[in-house]
């Protein structure tokens, strides 16, 4: 079931996020977070009354997400960035593609206009999943991160919401 997430929340959120931290190249962070890192980010998403949702199956998360500011600037108000992460053997079960529908449900509420996904590649699941939610590639930024000692490219993905 899709819930709101609740500070409580933030070890079982961390222990997924440092999967992607240690082992992959979908976050760009490079060192492991802490409950209280997390606690934090999620007070940071919610005062400003956007949504973060998490994914629950008996009692355990093995998913969230959540949107937050594209860039800093007051202009750019109106477009929220997407996060969606998973516990790794939950791909490819409709978990993804649930967080995701949430998001843009509850992005719709708030009146925001777009929604940009922001994707390291190679990751043709995250491509898979946003072209299936309507959103279109709109820019590839070439060699634009390095992690592992390897150069990343990254493609934005958008969605016109109204």
């Amino acid at each position: 079931m899709i819930r709101s997430v609740k500070l409580s929340d933030a070890q079982e959120i961390a222990d997924i996020y440092n999967y992607y931290i240690k082992d992959t190249i979908i976050t760009f962070e490079e060192q492991k977070v802490t409950a209280v890192d997390i606690t934090k980010r999620i007070e940071k998403v919610l005062v400003k009354g956007y949504p973060y949702i998490v994914y629950e199956e008996d009692n355990y998360i093995i998913g969230y997400a959540y949107v937050n500011n594209w860039r800093e600037r007051s202009a750019y108000d109106i477009t929220l960035e997407t996060s969606i992460y998973l516990k790794n053997d939950e791909i490819g079960k409709g978990i993804g593609s649930s967080l995701l529908l949430a998001l843009i449900k509850e992005s719709e509420k708030i009146n925001i206009h777009s929604l940009i996904g922001v994707i390291s590649l190679p990751n043709k699941e995250s491509q898979r999943l946003h072209k299936k939610f309507g959103f279109h590639r709109v820019g590839i930024f070439k060699e634009s991160g390095k992690k592992f000692n390897k150069l990343i490219d990254v493609e934005s993905w958008q969605l016109i919401l109204k």
